[in-house]
C-alpha cells in the first residue's frame, strides 16, 4: 500500500518488518501466528513492556524510526509502555465548529459506505453487524467509514473531534492480528480483533460510531470511561504497545471530506493526518 504525506505531497511504499512478512506470507508463519495472537501472549508481552527491563528498547525504537522527540513532553520513562503513550508538548486543534478534524496522528483511508452500510477493503466485505454485533446499517447507509491506522512512530493518544456526549462503551474481546494492510487479504481484522465501541452524539456532525481496535501483541485500549460529555480536542483515551486503529462511521450528508483524502483513498492510498487537523467540513 502507498502512503501520501499530506504536507509534502510525496508518496512512499509501506515497508513491512521481516517478521510480519513471515507471519502473514509463510505457511509456518501462519501456524505460529495462531499461537501468538491471543490474549495470554498479550498479557505476557504486556508485563514485559510495563517493566523496567523494557526501557532499553526505547532509544533503539527512537533511532530506528526517526521519532522527533522534541514534539513530546520531557520526562524519564519508567518502561517502554510509558514511552509508547507519551504526551505531546502542544496539541494543535482546529476550533472551527464547521471543520471535521482527525482524532489522532494516523494514516487515513476513507471509504464510502453502500446502501447497506457495507464497505470493502482488499476484497474483504465488512458489515456493521460483523464489527459491532449490532445492525446499524439504516443509520449509516451511504455514509463514510474513516479508518485511522496508527503506527509505532505515531502519537498513541486519541481525542474527541467535536463537542457532545457519548453512550456506554461496549468491549468485544476478539484476537490480536496486526492492523497493517498485509493482514487485510487473509483476515477480516476489523471484525476479529479486540475492540471497543461507543456512539458519539456530536453537536455538528450527527451520531458518529467510534470503534477503537486493538492489534498484535498488546494492543491494549484505554478509554476514559468517566467522561459522559466531551469537548473538541479533549483526550478520549490511548493505545498501549501494538499498532492500533480507530474507525469512525459517519452518517450520510453530515460531512464533506477534503478532496485530496477522497482521491487518495479512491486510489487505495492512505494519507498522513495529524490530530486536530481539518479533514473535512460540515455538510450544508
Amino acid at each position: 500500500m502507498k502512503i501520501v504525506d499530506r504536507q509534502t505531497k510525496k508518496e512512499y511504499e509501506m515497508n513491512y518488518d521481516k517478521s510480519v512478512k513471515f507471519l502473514y506470507n509463510n505457511v509456518l508463519g501462519r501456524v505460529i501466528l495462531k499461537l501468538i495472537n491471543n490474549h495470554l501472549v498479550s498479557k505476557i508481552v504486556g508485563s514485559y513492556m510495563n517493566s523496567k527491563l523494557s526501557i532499553k528498547r526505547i532509544n533503539k525504537t527512537i533511532k530506528e524510526n526517526n521519532i522527533d522527540m522534541s514534539l513530546y513532553e520531557e520526562k524519564e520513562y519508567t518502561c517502554f509502555n510509558d514511552f509508547f503513550i507519551r504526551k505531546k508538548k502542544e496539541l494543535k486543534i482546529d476550533k472551527n465548529k464547521n471543520h471535521f478534524v482527525s482524532p489522532a496522528d494516523a494514516k487515513l483511508l476513507a471509504i464510502k459506505l453502500d446502501k447497506n452500510a457495507r464497505f470493502d477493503i482488499k476484497r474483504s466485505i465488512y458489515t456493521m453487524k460483523d464489527i459491532i454485533d449490532k445492525d446499524l446499517s439504516k443509520k449509516y447507509q451511504n455514509g463514510y467509514a474513516l479508518i485511522f491506522r496508527l503506527e509505532i512512530t505515531d502519537y498513541h493518544r486519541f481525542h474527541f473531534i467535536d463537542n457532545g456526549y457519548l453512550d456506554k462503551y461496549k468491549y468485544i474481546k476478539g484476537c490480536l492480528h496486526t492492523v497493517q494492510p498485509i493482514a487485510y487479504n487473509k483476515y477480516k481484522v476489523f471484525h476479529t480483533n479486540s475492540r471497543e465501541y461507543t456512539i458519539l452524539h456530536t453537536e455538528n456532525f450527527g451520531d458518529i460510531l467510534d470503534i477503537d481496535v486493538g492489534a498484535m501483541m498488546v494492543g491494549k485500549i484505554t478509554n476514559h470511561y468517566d467522561k459522559k460529555k466531551f469537548v473538541r480536542g479533549e483526550e478520549k483515551g490511548y493505545f498501549e504497545f501494538g499498532g492500533s486503529t480507530i474507525i469512525l462511521f459517519v452518517e450520510d450528508k453530515k460531512i464533506i471530506l477534503d478532496n485530496d483524502l477522497l482521491l487518495n483513498s479512491a486510489l487505495g492510498k492512505e494519507t498522513i493526518v495529524k490530530v486536530g487537523e481539518k479533514i473535512g467540513t460540515k455538510y450544508k
